[in-house]
C-alpha cells in the first residue's frame, strides 16, 4: 500500500455506516485472530479504504529518499522502552504557525515533538497547498524542505484531491466538512542521542467527509508513526517518517453518530499541545 520503497502506509479503514463487530474464530481470547462480519456495502468500503490509504501512502512517497538519516541513528543510544508517563514538565508554550515549537533537547522533548508533529502531518491542513508549505517549513529539517515541497505538490495534485472530494485549494464542498484529526495515545523512543532521535507514536484518528451525500463517511483508525528527528536550529525537526497499521483494539459497540454530530464535534472541540 505504500508508494515508497521503504514506507508502509496504514489502512484498515471501514466506513459502511454500520457498527462493526469482531468475533473470535475458535479462540475465546478477544485479541486472538478475529473474524470480521460481512459488510453489505462493499463498494462503499473499498472507496473509503482507498481514499484513506492514499492519504498516508502519499506522505510516505513524498518522504522517501532521505537516506542519510541512518548516519546519526548508528551512533545513537538505545534507551529502555517504557510506557509513556507524565514527567511533570509543562508543555511547550511557544508556537510557530500554530504548531508547537521550542522542545527541550532531551528524550522527553523529542517525544513531545514527535507527538505534536504526528498530529499536523496527518491533518486536513496538509492537503491545503498554502498551509502545507507552512507545515513543511516548520516541521522538517531545512535540508529536506525543498524536496518534500516538490514531492507533496506532485502527490496532492488535483486528481488526488478529486478522489478525496476536495477542491484545488483543499476545501470541502459547501455543507460538508473534511475531517482528518490524529490523536497520539503514547510514545516510545527507540534511538536517542543529543542530536538525533527515533520516536514511535501510537495514534488513533478520525478521517473522512461529513455530509449526507458523502461517499467517504468519517471513520476511525489506529496506526503507529515512526519519526526520525534531528536537533537543528535549537529545536527538534523531522528528518523522515513512516507509518504502519495498528496496534488496534477490539472495536466497541458504539452507536454511530450522525454526520451533523461529527461536523459539530470537529468545529467545537479543539485539539491539544502534547507533552511527555
Amino acid at each position: 500500500m505504500s508508494l515508497g520503497d521503504e514506507h508502509e502506509a496504514s489502512g484498515g479503514y471501514g466506513g459502511t455506516g454500520q457498527t462493526r463487530t469482531r468475533l473470535p474464530d475458535t479462540d475465546p481470547d478477544a485479541y486472538g485472530t478475529p473474524r470480521r462480519t460481512p459488510r453489505s456495502s462493499s463498494r462503499s468500503l473499498v472507496t473509503v479504504v482507498g481514499v484513506v490509504v492514499l492519504l498516508l501512502a502519499a506522505i510516505a512517497f513524498a518522504n522517501r529518499g532521505g537516506g542519510d538519516s541512518d548516519k546519526n541513528d548508528s551512533t545513537a543510544d538505545k534507551p529502555e522502552t517504557a510506557a509513556t508517563a507524565p514527567s511533570g514538565q509543562r508543555p511547550v508554550q511557544s508556537k510557530s504557525g500554530g504548531i508547537p515549537s521550542g522542545f527541550a533537547q532531551n528524550q522527553e522533548g523529542a517525544e513531545s515533538a514527535a507527538a505534536n508533529y504526528a498530529v499536523v502531518l496527518v491533518s486536513a491542513d496538509i492537503l491545503k497547498p498554502v498551509r502545507r508549505t507552512e507545515i513543511v517549513r516548520q516541521v522538517f529539517d531545512a535540508g529536506r524542505v525543498s524536496e518534500l515541497e516538490r514531492n507533496l505538490d506532485q502527490v496532492y495534485d488535483k486528481a488526488f484531491l478529486d478522489k478525496v472530494g476536495l477542491d484545488e485549494n483543499g476545501e470541502a464542498p459547501k455543507g460538508s466538512t473534511y475531517v482528518s484529526r490524529t490523536m497520539p495515545v503514547g510514545t516510545r523512543t527507540t534511538e536517542y542521542s543529543g542530536s538525533a532521535a527515533t520516536v514511535e507514536v501510537w495514534c488513533t484518528g478520525v478521517f473522512g467527509m461529513t455530509g449526507e451525500s458523502s461517499q467517504n463517511p468519517v471513520t476511525n483508525d489506529w496506526f503507529t508513526m515512526t519519526l526520525r528527528l534531528r536537533w537543528t536550529d535549537g529545536d527538534w525537526k523531522v528528518d523522515s517518517f513512516s507509518q504502519e497499521e495498528g496496534p488496534a483494539p477490539v472495536n466497541g459497540d458504539n452507536k454511530v453518530s450522525t454526520s451533523d454530530d461529527i461536523s459539530k464535534a470537529v468545529e467545537e472541540f479543539g485539539g491539544f499541545t502534547y507533552a511527555r
